[in-house]
């Protein structure tokens, strides 16, 4: 498997998820309609699944890798990808912090809510997009074999030291039974 197809099979995921929580953010009428702990457990997967984990792999080793390569960082693909992820971490942070106040029952925190859930959805799914179809595919022509053979092995050894061993596998079961409660 080569580094693109580890992080597009990632994609796979996030995008279950994000249809996922585009349904909750449907059906919130009410802080009690969801329980929390779904809403709890999604916005864990946004921060370690695709910040920690999917993110780390493209920030400490795939974006080093094709910067190394030729592939500009500034004015490029990269800063673009790195914008994004920034921008996505502060909607998480927003969410975080808006949820908190859900329990109020305030229907100003609900409509902040679901806006900032629906930025970060359509922020991931553009992001998606352009790294599926063009930034993966400049890796795909300008990394050499063994450049993604060690990717590979570095995205595996972030997955276990930064995630921890079966971490990765719990989020795609989390993603798994959220699917058959909500559809995606």
């Amino acid at each position: 498997m080569t580094p693109t197809q580890v992080l597009k099979a990632e994609h796979e995921g996030i995008l279950t998820m994000l249809g996922v929580f585009g349904k909750i953010r449907g059906i919130m009428a009410s802080p009690a309609s969801i329980p929390a702990q779904h809403l709890d457990d999604i916005l864990d997967f946004f921060k370690e699944f695709i910040d920690t984990c999917h993110h780390g792999k493209e920030e400490k080793f795939l974006f080093p890798a094709l910067q190394k390569a030729g592939v500009p960082r500034e004015g490029g693909p990269i800063g673009v990808m790195l914008t994004e992820h920034e921008t996505g971490r502060k909607y998480v942070r927003q969410m975080r912090e808006i949820k908190k106040k859900l329990s109020d029952e305030s229907t100003k925190a609900l409509s902040e809510f679901a806006e900032t859930a629906g930025l970060y959805i359509d922020l991931l799914r553009n992001h998606i997009h352009k790294e599926n179809t063009v930034l993966f595919q400049m890796a795909d022509n300008v990394l050499a074999k063994e450049e993604q053979d060690r990717l590979v092995e570095q995205f595996d050894r972030l997955e276990k030291e930064e995630i921890g061993e079966g971490r990765h596998e719990s989020f795609h079961n989390l993603i798994d039974t959220l699917s058959r409660t909500y559809g995606s």
